[in-house]
């Protein structure tokens, strides 16, 4: 731990230094929640200073924008290469489905998007709505009808977000297996295709 420290105490430039912080603040989402990601959090995780956090993020709400920016990117690459080989007939559309439920679920984009919304903030919710839409365009570009695009994601994302909130308590309500949801994404993203 305090080698970890004085390791993390070394001169950093201002882009790895904030790198460090966004990195730090995914592991504390994804440990703790939400409410964990938070300034002095992320310096004691770094071996920084709340004063040097505010300079590059300026609030926890800037923290957590950066955040929710940054996985979004990560995101929407992943899910654009998924796309991109289920088209050409390489993967199936399973595979995409999987990737927006794991990103919202496991990866955290869920709980802190809900975090967010919830806190008031949902302008800081612009990174991530900005990353999906441009990720749309750009895979209905060249596409005759661009509109079952648009809806399969308004729907996949919605299912994928419900899931990470209340798949698990709602599945066992309903007596239905734990990876229902997906399946009828899976079965929704087939019956776009078929009806092409």
């Amino acid at each position: 731990m305090v080698a970890t420290v004085l390791a993390s105490r070394r001169r950093m430039t201002p882009e790895e230094s904030r790198d460090a912080a966004l990195e730090a603040a995914r592991t504390l989402l994804l440990e703790s929640g939400p409410q964990a990601v938070t300034l002095k959090a992320v310096a004691a995780r770094i071996g920084r200073t709340h004063a040097n956090l505010l300079h590059h993020f300026g609030s926890a709400a800037g923290l957590q924008k950066a955040l929710i920016g940054r996985m979004a990117n990560a995101i929407t690459s992943t899910i654009r290469d998924a796309v991109l080989e289920a088209r050409a007939g390489d993967q199936d559309p399973r595979e995409v489905v999987d990737l927006t439920f794991d990103a919202f679920g496991t990866g955290g984009a869920g709980a802190l998007a809900s975090w967010m919304i919830l806190s008031g903030d949902e302008d800081a919710l612009d990174p991530i709505l900005t990353a999906i839409h441009d990720l749309v365009d750009e895979l209905a570009e060249g596409h005759d009808d661009e509109r079952p695009i648009h809806e399969e994601t308004l729907q996949l994302v919605l299912m994928a977000l419900g899931d990470a909130l209340l798949g698990g308590p709602m599945a066992r309500a309903l007596g239905l297996p734990r990876g229902r949801a997906r399946d009828l994404a899976s079965d929704m993203l087939l019956s776009g295709r078929k009806a092409e």
